[in-house]
């Protein structure tokens, strides 16, 4: 069904007529007489006078039904089609994903090319995004201090391409857990209880931000958000170097301690991913997180129409003013 965004617009309909009935007629120039003898040379058949006034009035058809179409345009017609059911489990899912300086190590391999620690995350966790149909999803980055990029929405496709847009140290050199786990409880608080995940990866610990993680997964559990975290990094790198080759740990500063402390806080998991494969498989294991069931919702796909009658509309407008034109 078609309708008007503003149909109250419909009142200027009558404009053109109280314009040309309240305001006085432009003034015709004065010409001076010409004296002749006879006025027969001068008088025009009837037929033509009377063809001369029908032309008159479908010109102001015309005219008339130019400035309908354009106050249709204007109160701006929408097609709306049959509603449809959205596919909603109830869960809110908001991941939190460091962006601090030491995401840039290159431990991890995608498509069989060295990658640092961040682009693996990009990579496994855009997938992830798409396969959570039903959820609303957000995004936060979190450094020295964390942001929220995405708010939760159903749209995956600008989560993943934000996500996709993030760059190392965009939030800071430091790594701040407690606050980005804050963050999250604040934005997921109203959110109805049951259904609230926090997805927390890092690779780090916890060097910056007001608040303690322990403290911060404290306040989660009261609130009820779950949370899992994941640790990322490989246990072992072999790095060159003026002595040779030497094999080092590139997850020394990693905290599992404080990353299980946090989850077994709030009734999560934690994970350890060392490589794509095992941070793939994480992702599959939160795939089968228990949806809440909630009321359907419905959405109706919508399509606007104004620029037909206003197209229509400055068709008429331009035939009318070459009609005049040419008669002149």
């Amino acid at each position: 069904m078609v309708e008007f965004v503003w149909p109250w617009l419909f009142v200027t309909l009558p404009l053109p007529w109280l314009v040309r009935w309240f305001l006085p007629a432009a003034a015709t120039a004065e010409e001076a007489a010409l004296r002749v003898p006879q006025l027969n040379m001068f008088t025009l058949p009837q037929q033509q006078t009377l063809r001369g006034v029908k032309g008159g009035r479908w010109l102001l058809w015309l005219a008339a039904l130019a400035w309908l179409l354009l106050v249709a345009a204007a109160a701006r017609p929408v097609w709306y089609g049959a509603p449809m059911e959205l596919p909603v489990s109830g869960r809110d899912l908001m991941l939190a994903v460091d962006l601090s300086e030491s995401m840039q190590t290159e431990d991890f391999t995608v498509n069989g090319k060295q990658v640092n620690r961040l682009i693996a995350t990009q990579v496994v966790a855009s997938d992830f995004i798409e396969r959570r149909v039903g959820d609303r999803i957000g995004l936060i980055l979190f450094g020295t201090q964390p942001y929220v990029q995405v708010p939760l929405t159903f749209d995956r496709t600008t989560v993943r391409t934000l996500l996709r847009e993030a760059a190392i140290g965009l939030a800071g050199p430091a790594t701040a857990i407690g606050d980005a786990i804050g963050l999250a409880v604040k934005r997921l608080r109203d959110n109805p209880q049951g259904g609230r995940v926090l997805i927390l990866l890092t690779d780090g610990a916890n060097t910056a931000g007001e608040i303690e993680p322990i403290q911060a997964a404290q306040m989660a559990a009261e609130q009820g958000l779950k949370i899992y975290t994941i640790g990322i990094g490989a246990d072992e790198l072999m790095v060159r170097s003026l002595f040779g080759t030497q094999r080092i740990n590139p997850s020394s500063d990693l905290d599992e301690k404080t990353l299980t402390a946090i989850a077994d806080a709030t009734g999560g998991r934690y994970f350890r991913a060392r490589d794509s494969a095992e941070l793939e498989q994480i992702y599959q294991t939160l795939d089968e997180l228990e949806s809440v069931q909630q009321e359907a919702q419905t959405f109706r796909p919508q399509q606007v129409l104004f620029y037909w009658p206003l197209s229509v509309a400055l068709l008429l407008a331009g035939l009318v003013a070459l009609i005049k034109g040419v008669r002149r």
